[in-house]
């Protein structure tokens, strides 16, 4: 039987017939659909959770394959930065039951905040690597991967593109195959990794290499595509449709799915029958640079960029010099930044915020990074995961002693400080720090989707489950139960009074603001917070002054039309900010 189905659900659809049995991630675009579809649609058989952060599901990932389960671990790729540590020890030791990681990477940056390549990473761990090209390929390439996976007790990298992970291709089904469970047994040298016993698994690892180049040469994922000649192409993943598309029957081509070890006696091969040999692939030289150490004369980012995106335009300008005409025109559309949500609950607190003279505010990953834009401005730097509490706490010490009447505010929200916040602020507390923390507890995780996490009191598979009460997480982290500050962000007064209260302190303070995303579909334990929901807002144009000073908000529901404020209707969220900062009460509540 055949669907169409993006890369995400046709990865998550060949772990469910490998017959995986445990499943862990973070969320992080462009991966999350993968565990998505495995905590929904086959929570009869694989057992899938959200983890607190990329390292923790790894590490939950590696237990279940020691016990000898099957196991999945996904994630984006900066997610991989943060699970870096257990992935190389667990290259060391290998594994028992099948394990598979999946890095989504984001060329491009569409949502993330570098590009980086991660191919490096199976090459810096020494552990395989699969690169499907298409959501068939996806599917097929996990069912193998966990094959060799247990065939070489080896973890496996499985590196997947935004493109593979969202466009739709046709995927054949097949059934689920339950993989045989593999006893756990008891094994200090091989698990325990002392200084002692890893000094002798570092030496059979280049064992396991060697036999992995030797599949790699003689790989079925590995094939030339022989037509005419004159050019030869070596590609992989997405690129491999871009050059089909771009080069035609014209050239030959060396397709490679499997990119880690690299297959240099058939590259060799390859090369050997063309003329002109090209390397097409998606940012970093991976395949080109070792390519070249081989000896073999290619041409890769002499013409193909190694910044952003490839598509088939950026190919045939890089190998041609030209473009296809019917691409491009001589309208340009107008920029549209992204922006908060029209009733966001972020905007109040950071219009608040905006407002304080003196301040530096670190940030951190979330939708809530949008309040660096314009009208807000209201956060300086955003630099990864859990990084605003620790950059603001280094950032403070400084201005003690350059700038002493300066204040720091770091902002991160709920899901980000179960992610990496928690271990930051407990640092500012053990040091002395005086700097501000504001969690934005908006009672989900907003940007990817909304997935649940610690907070939000269910589990991945819908199961209730405890939610982490943050004051009390915050007392005992050692801060003072009167250095906390929980507020209603849409209450702008409310707000002020907490800045006041944690400027005026030299200890470490919190501000927590509760109120749930506006795209949110409330709980039971939401409605019962804040309703009544309030009423949407509407200008009264003869007093309008047409001062712009609810612009100053950045809400998308308010233009100014005529000399005059006007909120849409189908907009507006009925957060009131507006109607508290309007200087001459000229937005009312609907119906009143």
């Amino acid at each position: 039987m055949k669907y169409l189905m993006t890369g995400n659900e046709a990865a998550a659809r060949g772990a469910y017939e490998a017959g995986v049995v445990f499943a862990s991630a973070y969320p992080g675009t462009p991966s999350t659909e993968i565990l998505e579809n495995l905590g929904t649609r086959y929570k009869d058989k694989v057992y899938a959770e959200w983890a607190p952060n990329e390292k923790v599901a790894v590490e939950a990932s590696i237990g279940a394959a020691i016990a000898g389960g099957r196991a999945l671990a996904c994630m984006k790729h900066v997610g991989v930065n943060v699970a870096a540590d257990p992935l190389m020890t667990f290259g060391y030791t290998g594994t028992t039951g099948g394990f598979v990681i999946v890095s989504a990477d984001d060329p491009g940056m569409h949502s993330s905040q570098n590009e980086q390549d991660n191919r490096f990473y199976a090459k810096f761990a020494k552990i395989p690597m699969f690169e499907p090209s298409d959501s068939g390929e996806a599917k097929d390439f996990m069912k193998l991967a966990y094959e060799l996976s247990e065939e070489w007790k080896t973890p496996v990298f499985f590196r997947m593109t935004t493109r593979v992970c969202h466009s739709k291709s046709i995927v054949e089904l097949g059934e689920r195959k339950e993989a045989a469970h593999i006893k756990y047994e008891k094994d200090i040298p091989r698990y325990v990794t002392t200084p002692a016993h890893a000094k002798g698994m570092r030496e059979k690892i280049e064992d396991r290499l060697a036999k992995m180049e030797e599949y790699s040469n003689n790989c079925p994922l590995n094939k030339p595509e022989y037509n005419k000649n004159e050019v030869g192409v070596i590609t992989s993943g997405v690129a491999y449709q871009y050059a089909r598309e771009v080069f035609g029957e014209d050239a030959s081509y060396l397709k490679l799915g499997f990119t880690n070890p690299m297959p240099m006696n058939v590259i060799r091969e390859f090369a050997s029958k063309v003329k002109k040999l090209y390397v097409v692939e998606e940012l970093e030289p991976f395949m080109e640079d070792q390519i070249k150490a081989a000896g073999i004369e290619c041409i890769g980012k002499e013409a193909i960029p190694n910044i952003g995106e490839l598509d088939t335009d950026r190919v045939r300008k890089g190998v041609f010099g030209k473009e296809n005409a019917s691409l491009t025109s001589e309208i340009k559309a107008p920029g549209r930044p992204p922006t908060l949500c029209a009733g966001c609950p972020h905007r109040g607190f950071f219009y608040s915020l905006a407002k304080r003279k003196n301040v530096m505010v670190t940030g951190d990953i979330g939708c809530y990074t949008l309040a660096c834009a314009e009208p807000l401005f209201a956060i300086d730097t955003t630099i990864c995961m859990g990084a605003s509490i620790s950059t603001g706490h280094g950032a403070q010490k400084v201005f003690e002693k350059t700038e002493p009447d300066k204040k720091v505010v770091s902002v991160l929200g709920d899901s980000t400080f179960f992610h990496s916040g928690i271990t930051s602020l407990m640092d500012v507390v053990y040091n002395n720090g005086r700097s501000v923390a504001v969690i934005l507890d908006n009672r989900i995780t907003g940007m990817t989707g909304h997935q649940q996490n610690p907070g939000t009191g269910l589990t991945l598979m819908g199961d209730a489950a405890p939610s982490v009460d943050i004051p009390a997480l915050c007392v005992a982290l050692g801060i003072k139960k009167e250095n906390i500050h929980i507020v209603n962000p849409n209450n702008l007064a409310e707000n002020e009074a907490a800045l006041d209260a944690a400027f005026a302190s030299d200890e470490t303070n919190v501000i927590i603001t509760r109120w749930p995303c506006e795209l949110k579909k409330l709980s039971p334990k939401d409605k019962a917070e804040i309703a009544p929901f309030k009423k949407q807002s509407r200008v009264i144009a003869d007093k309008c002054k047409n001062c712009k000073a609810c612009l100053k908000t950045g809400c998308p529901a308010i233009a100014i039309r005529d000399g005059k404020a006007e909120i849409d209707p189908r907009e507006c969220n009925s957060c009131g900010v507006c109607r508290q900062v309007c200087p001459f009460d000229a937005i009312e509540k609907v119906g009143e």
